[in-house]
């Protein structure tokens, strides 16, 4: 891998049924509700760029947010590159599901995204 990619993105809304049918009313993206997963999968349109999306309602008390997640590939050396040129870890390297670890992190503004290492 090279260029560290954004591979996904999810949006955490107030309301993941509304925000599912804007996207897909507004956007014409098929946006369908994953009963394995218990939220909303966005498949990008044929022929775009691969980046798939989640939409959910977080199950604890969050405001709505947007994480972009980048692929990198050895997750402990960027969490320590990030802190080297200004950014502050929210989430140490964990892993959430088998086969990928994820860190949050603020770049130096304050805007939070993720890098996740698939092992």
């Amino acid at each position: 891998m090279t260029g560290n990619p954004v591979v996904f993105w999810e949006l955490a809304s107030s309301d993941e049924y509304k925000s599912a049918r804007f996207f897909r009313d507004v956007f014409g993206w098929e946006v369908v509700f994953d009963e394995k997963l218990g939220f909303h999968r966005v498949k990008p349109p044929a022929g775009t760029h691969p980046a798939h999306g989640y939409i959910f309602t977080p199950k604890r008390a969050y405001p709505p947010f947007v994480a972009v997640y980048i692929q990198v590939e050895d997750i402990k050396a960027m969490r320590d590159r990030v802190v080297q040129f200004g950014g502050h870890i929210v989430t140490e390297p964990a892993e959430p599901s088998p086969g990928s670890l994820v860190c949050l992190f603020n770049e130096p503004s304050g805007v939070t995204f993720a890098m996740i290492q698939q092992k």
